[in-house]
């Protein structure tokens, strides 16, 4: 049972989905496990985790407290949470409890080490290390150890930094992007400041001042859950000016029950330079001095030894050495605490070691890093929490019906929004809204690229931006030559790796699209061995994005392709890197598109849909470098594009393939099937004709190599090529042996196909009943095969039937349910000729506003203008205007000559008869007559009824349909 959110004032819902997950992730569950103990759907745990239930059905909250094995007051906790009340507390202080004592966690190291490490994209805007800030008088100025910095606001320029002659040793890259600007502060610009910078107990150094983050509010409820910082009553100042968080959200009640001895003691914000982490660990740690704790600040260096670290630790605590620290904080004499440690990769053994020691000796000290790196692995007990980018817009299906208000609420648009008000003088306008979300799509929400890019406002026009640095993400740096440069902070990552990890992902910067761990392997094959492991550490660097569901769900950020796209190229592999990547994408399309007919066929669909981007870049490459490479991969998807409307460029591409003489020797099953796949394309736009005799070759090829599924393929379209030319005695005997060969090979698909085609014979000879049982009984053997395709299929003809045999009525019931399944499925020729049956039933029935909604749905289909005409004849003919009438069955007939069913031609130059004046008439009959004895087709009851309004009498000729002879 799914909940369902009801009315929520106080936000409780999202107090208890911080409570809950906070509790999950400690255990080390996935939100799957947790469901499978708790005897709950996935799909209820996730909505609870959300926060969209105000109020949880009390046993649903009991199984799930079962689940994670809680008791006692512990329960008693989860219990009141979940009911929208505060944990136990005094209320003499106010001050929250729970069962935890103030020591060591109960809970196993390897429980928080193990836990999920897939975070949701929530999104922010970074921070520099090195934040510029009021002076306190309160911030004395102390004895600070070499290669260490209390992170210690001034009124202008960078923080003091210690060791070596005054240098902080940061590169560009390895520093954060900045919260105002583009990650820097301009020459002459003053940051702003609070009069009150915030501190967090007496005696210790206050913190860094921060402007407003943005987009970030649900990972910092999450990671003060996380610590255990009870925020439920405390007004949340996510940053030093006075900015406050949502009154209840995941840091409140599940925070307050998560008392320092049962939360996470070490916490790393992982992920690329640029994403923002130490702007988010220092909102964090503002909320957290909010609401009671001692916070404060460090910043490693390149030189930092462990003692640096120690002096440094006692100097932002206040006190003269570490060893007070340890008396004061085991003897739990002070308020829990938090510390963050800003850059622990830039001596990664120096703070792992120092941080071994302080856990073992303050375990009420919480600890919050930022590292590019994960530290799970090197320190034990250590949470990984993945920083990813800022969320971006999705990309408009059209121009139409944007919605600016949405769009400029998505948190990377908010960023780039309030950066651009920082440099020029007028608000982004609602126009401008569009060019902005292409931007910060292109940026992959990346705060430092976003910041960046919108600081060149002051001086770039956005169109100008988009198309300077569109394309040239890299290129992007700060406005002064000391500020951020985005392929330095890309830099910064890259070198982290291992040589034979750069390789991987050099050879990775071929994908183009999400990929798969067997996709992976398939391509780094010869690469590197262990490609999970490889892949590991991509993901903990931040180099490679995991979002959604399924195995299709790794994807480079687009900065990081196209920095190991360069190197690749640099390193003289890109040409064996692409050729690979092509033969990795063909092996995988071909497997794929043996599944588009059947009950699998959606998922092949779906599947080809995300593999797109990098089908068009194979294509590419081997259409110039391996034409035989090139056909075999164009070969295996003409059904997908004609399923989703690309007939016309895939034809063109599959006939230039054919025509290269370098592909003149290539595997005749593969030119087979190439010529095949063209035939089909052909069609889906009316060129079939073309296609004819080649594929009748084609055909005999298939047969001699045994090729069961290509014969029926191939000779199912010759049948309909020669059925659109008016040839029926030629498709009838096609499709005949469709059947015949489909029923010894026991293909249920391929005999329901056969039937459904042979019904078309029935019509052209005048046998609607025929052909309404045949039609039935391929929708059975369809709905046997499981394809839902063809058995939509069968229903819109059916639905053509019930209209030729003027019983309009059944004809719009069956055509609605075919086209609903026929949209879902996306086959647009077939679609055209649902609607077009719809239509016109409509119009002969006197249904004008419904079939005039019909033709709006086809004006946005392309290849439907003569389906479109011949509905526009019959809406003519029912108000009585024969000219209108005329000119539209006139233009029906010319347009869908040579496509898909000759049958509409003598339709519409039956209407054309019936409407027009002599001479225009006489030709009309002519050429219906020679139609009729080329294609041996018969006039049915209601053209016989339709003509007889010719013989000299003033009956309506569209009244005439309506009756049935006798």
């Amino acid at each position: 049972m799914s909940p369902v959110a009801d009315h929520d004032p106080r936000n409780a819902g999202a107090t208890f989905a911080a409570t809950l997950r906070a509790r999950r992730l400690a255990r080390g569950l996935t939100q799957d496990e947790l469901a499978t103990r708790a005897r709950l759907g996935v799909r209820t745990l996730r909505e609870l985790e959300r926060g969209r239930v105000a109020r949880p059905q009390r046993n649903t909250v009991a199984l799930l407290a079962d689940a994670l094995g809680l008791t006692g007051p512990d329960r008693d906790s989860f219990l009141s949470a979940a009911m929208g009340r505060a944990s136990l507390s005094n209320p003499a202080t106010g001050e929250l409890h729970t069962s935890s004592d103030h020591g060591r966690s109960d809970v196993p190291e390897a429980g928080i080490a193990g836990t999920d490490r897939t975070r949701r994209a929530d999104a922010d805007l970074g921070h520099t290390a090195a934040t510029p800030g009021p002076t306190s008088d309160a911030a004395q100025p102390r004895r600070t150890p070499q290669g260490l910095a209390p992170n210690v606001p001034t009124q202008r320029g960078p923080s003091p930094q210690f060791g070596n002659q005054g240098s902080s040793n940061q590169g560009p890259g390895n520093q954060e992007a900045g919260s105002r600007g583009a990650g820097h502060q301009e020459p002459g610009e003053q940051r702003p400041v609070d009069p009150s910078p915030v501190r967090s107990s007496r005696g210790t150094l206050p913190l860094p001042t921060l402007p407003t983050l943005i987009g970030r509010d649900n990972d910092i409820a999450e990671l003060l859950a996380l610590l255990g910082v009870p925020t439920a009553n405390s007004a949340d100042t996510t940053t030093a000016s006075s900015r406050q968080a949502p009154a209840a959200g995941p840091g409140g009640q599940g925070a307050a029950e998560l008392a320092p001895g049962r939360a996470a003691e070490v916490i790393a914000l992982i992920g690329m330079a640029g994403v923002g982490k130490t702007g988010l660990a220092h909102t964090v740690a503002h909320s957290a001095a909010a609401a009671g704790w001692t916070a404060v600040s460090i910043t490693i260096t390149n030189i930092s030894q462990p003692t640096d670290i120690f002096a440094a630790v006692a100097a932002v605590f206040g006190v003269a050495r570490v060893d007070e620290l340890v008396e004061r904080y085991a003897a739990h004499r002070e308020r829990p605490a938090l510390l963050v440690l800003d850059g622990v990769d830039r001596s990664p053994r120096a703070v792992v070691e120092a941080l071994g020691w302080l856990r073992a000796r303050l375990p009420t000290v919480r600890i919050l890093a930022t590292c590019r790196r994960p530290l799970s692995g090197e320190l034990p007990g250590a949470v990984d929490w993945q920083v990813l980018p800022l969320e971006t817009p999705a990309a408009p299906e059209s121009e139409a019906g944007v919605d600016v208000a949405a769009i400029r609420r998505v948190p990377a648009v908010a960023l780039f929004v309030e950066r651009l008000r920082l440099v020029r003088r007028e608000p982004a306008r609602d126009d401008e809204i569009p060019t902005i979300a292409e931007l910060v799509r292109r940026f992959d929400g990346l705060p430092l690229a976003i910041e960046l890019a919108a600081a060149r406002g002051r001086v770039l026009e956005l169109a100008e931006l988009l198309s300077r640095y569109g394309n040239r993400v890299l290129d992007l740096a700060a406005t002064d030559p000391a500020g951020h440069r985005l392929r330095d902070a890309v830099a910064a990552s890259y070198q982290l790796l291992a040589e034979r990890e750069q390789a991987a992902l050099r050879r990775l910067s071929t994908f183009r699209g999400r990929w798969s761990v067997e996709l992976a392997e398939a391509l780094l094959d010869g690469v590197v061995g262990d490609v999970e492991a490889v892949l590991d550490r991509l993901v903990g660097l931040g180099l490679v994005s995991v979002r959604g569901p399924g195995d299709l769900r790794f994807r480079l950020l687009d900065v990081v392709l196209d920095f190991a796209a360069e190197r690749c190229a640099d390193a003289g592999e890109l040409r064996a890197a692409r050729l690979r990547h092509a033969e990795v994408i063909t092996r995988a399309v071909v497997r794929v598109s043996a599944g588009l007919t059947g009950p699998d066929s959606a998922a092949a669909v779906s599947r080809l849909d995300y593999l797109n981007s990098d089908i068009r870049t194979a294509l590419r490459y081997t259409a110039v470098r391996e034409p035989d490479l090139a056909l075999r991969l164009a070969g295996a998807i003409p059904r997908w594009c004609r399923l989703r409307g690309r007939d016309v460029e895939a034809h063109q591409l599959l006939r230039r393939l054919l025509d290269d003489r370098r592909t003149q020797e290539c595997d005749p099953g593969v030119r087979a099937w190439a010529q095949v796949g063209a035939a089909m394309l052909a069609m889906a736009h009316g060129r079939g004709v073309g296609e004819l005799y080649a594929t009748e070759e084609a055909v005999q090829v298939l047969t001699v190599r045994g090729d069961v599924i290509g014969e029926l393929t191939a000779r199912a379209l010759v049948a309909g090529i020669w059925q659109a030319l008016g040839g029926t005695d030629e498709a009838r005997q096609h499709n005949e042996l469709v059947l015949g060969l489909a029923i010894r090979t026991g293909r249920v698909r391929e005999i329901a196909v056969a039937q459904n085609n042979l019904a078309w014979n029935d019509v052209l000879a005048g046998d609607l009943a025929t052909a309404a049982r045949r039609l039935a009984a391929a929708g059975r053997r369809a709905a046997e095969a499981g394809d839902t395709r063809i058995r939509a299929l069968t229903e819109a003809n059916l639905a053509e039937v019930a209209r030729l045999d003027c019983r309009f009525d059944d004809a719009v019931a069956l055509a609605r349910q075919a086209a609903a399944v026929i949209a879902e499925v996306g086959d647009p020729t077939h679609r055209v000729r649902v609607l077009g049956t719809l239509g016109q039933a409509f119009a002969e029935a006197g249904r004008a506003s419904e079939a005039a909604g019909v033709l709006a749905e086809l004006a946005a289909v392309p290849g439907s203008s003569g389906t479109a005409a011949l509905i526009e004849g019959y809406l003519a003919l029912s108000r009585g205007d024969r000219r209108a009438a005329a000119a539209a069955f006139e233009s029906a007939a010319n347009l869908l000559a040579g496509r898909d069913d000759v049958r509409d031609v003598l339709e519409a130059l039956t209407g054309l008869a019936a409407s027009a004046e002599p001479p225009q008439r006489e030709r009309a009959i002519e050429e219906l007559a020679g139609l009729r004895e080329r294609g041996r087709m018969a006039l049915l009851a209601r053209e016989h009824r339709l003509l007889a309004a010719l013989k000299g009498t003033d009956e309506d000729p569209l009244a005439a349909l309506t009756r049935l002879p006798t």
